[in-house]
């Protein structure tokens, strides 16, 4: 694959994802989640939920506010230094990134006061203006009457919202340290230049987890939360080859980092861009609210009886483009395989994706539109689905309806025939090796539960 545009018209043509507001001629950047984009995104998030929050025992879990106190982003530095350098076009009036238009020239961006920028528009040519700082925060009013209420912001990040919150975790949760507590949720920056599918959006959803440890401990532990995040990637399925680590360098590291290193993912026409993040946040984050609010943040071990201000291993994953990298990785053409005249000349797309993450786990196809059919695959798939996501499908010959299933990724069809009505037996059709068994009916339940656990 060469570019995203494959992932794209399959995620409108099966109901992934959809352009927002289409119908007035959709709203830049801006995306929905369809009938399986939901229940791929859902499950994407159910998995992170499990591996961080509840397989452990360190972890605990929160959801904030994405409103808050506009004082948070004086102390956390989204104020005064969460801006993007931006440049437009004197001619087509276009917006761009100062920083991209010079790293896509090979140059690394330096921007001094008073120095022109070494580019020019991409679209038309036109001269630049000078670079400007623009800050990514939208901006609202909380109050009955436009003017007279308080200025606030929706959240840039949702870690904050886990800072203000420490003291009442760790004092409801009776947590010593080291431990950590993970979220789930949006995020809102106004990028001066989105796209590229939903790598890039202004509003997204991200899956955060801060890990407070002694400072001593810094070093060890990033490390291990490294390991951890990539191995949780690699265990969903990710290929290998499309993943790596990349290092910040000192003069890209963010205000608050100590360290930064990235996960990034092969995008098809971007290259490896960055999936996650891991950060070193040192002591900057608690030691500012420490500041702003007046309250005390440190922490005291009761057993040394040392006081100190916890680091913050932060582990940062996007839930939108976690979601895309797994289509990427997951979308596979071959050779016509569904018996299907109609397309036997066409490739024939596969979206192998883990079991645990496809949005449907079964399919049931009844050979035939004929009531005894109809009734027996009805009732064989209402039990099936009390533990999974299935999926009824009569319309089309059976080809067609393996290559739609395939499409979107579902594991196993089950076919009833008339046999069945005889036999009590139904075929169960894996997606990756095409294999066909006949499994008994009253045991078909046992059968899926198995092969869906050891995905």
């Amino acid at each position: 694959m060469e570019s995203l545009d494959p992932i794209v018209s399959l995620a409108k043509r099966r109901g992934f994802i959809f352009q927002s507001s289409e119908i007035y001629g959709g709203l830049s950047s801006c995306y929905d989640y369809g009938p399986l984009g939901v229940e791929l995104k859902n499950n994407v998030k159910r998995a992170w939920w499990k591996a961080m929050v509840q397989d452990r025992d360190d972890v605990v879990g929160l959801d904030s506010s994405i409103l808050m106190h506009p004082t948070t982003w004086e102390a956390s530095g989204h104020l005064a230094g969460f801006t993007d350098p931006l440049v437009d076009c004197k001619k087509c009036k276009k917006r761009w990134r100062a920083d991209h238009l010079l790293e896509s020239k090979g140059i690394k961006p330096d921007f001094r006061p008073d120095q022109p920028i070494e580019a020019v528009c991409p679209d038309c040519g036109g001269e630049l203006t000078d670079v400007r700082k623009f800050n990514l925060m939208f901006k609202t009013q909380m109050g009955v009457i436009e003017g007279e209420g308080s200025e606030i912001y929706l959240r840039p990040e949702t870690c904050q919202g886990i800072y203000l919150n420490f003291l009442n975790i760790m004092q409801s949760s009776r947590k010593k340290l080291p431990f950590g507590v993970a979220q789930i949720g949006k995020a809102f920056r106004n990028e001066i230049t989105p796209g590229n599918f939903t790598f890039r959006t202004r509003e997204f959803e991200q899956m955060e987890q801060q890990y407070f440890i002694n400072p001593k401990d810094a070093k060890k532990t990033f490390e291990e939360w490294k390991e951890v995040r990539m191995r949780w990637y690699l265990d969903y399925g990710i290929k290998k080859d499309n993943l790596r680590f990349r290092e910040h360098a000192k003069d890209e590291l963010a205000h608050y980092a100590k360290e930064a290193w990235d996960i990034e993912f092969n995008y098809p026409g971007l290259g490896f861009k960055e999936l996650a993040g891991i950060h070193n946040r040192g002591d900057w984050d608690l030691s500012q609210h420490e500041k702003f609010s007046g309250q005390n943040l440190k922490y005291k071990d009761l057993e040394t009886n040392e006081e100190y201000t916890p680091y913050i291993i932060e582990t940062s994953d996007g839930a939108d483009r976690a979601t895309l990298a797994f289509l990427l990785n997951a979308y596979e053409e071959v050779e016509t395989r569904s018996g299907d005249e109609d397309s036997k000349h066409e490739k024939e797309v596969v979206l192998r994706l883990d079991k645990r993450l496809a949005p449907i786990k079964v399919a049931f196809l009844p050979l035939s539109k004929k009531e005894p059919l109809q009734k027996l695959t009805s009732e064989i798939q209402a039990e099936v689905r009390k533990n999974c996501m299935t999926q009824y499908d009569e319309t089309g010959s059976i080809g067609k309806r393996y290559r739609r299933q395939d499409e979107i990724g579902t594991p196993y069809c089950v076919t009833v025939d008339f046999e069945s009505l005889e036999d009590k037996k139904v075929t169960v059709r894996d997606r990756d090796t095409m294999k066909q068994e006949r499994v008994v009916i009253a045991e078909l339940g046992d059968y899926l539960d198995e092969k869906l656990e050891k995905a």
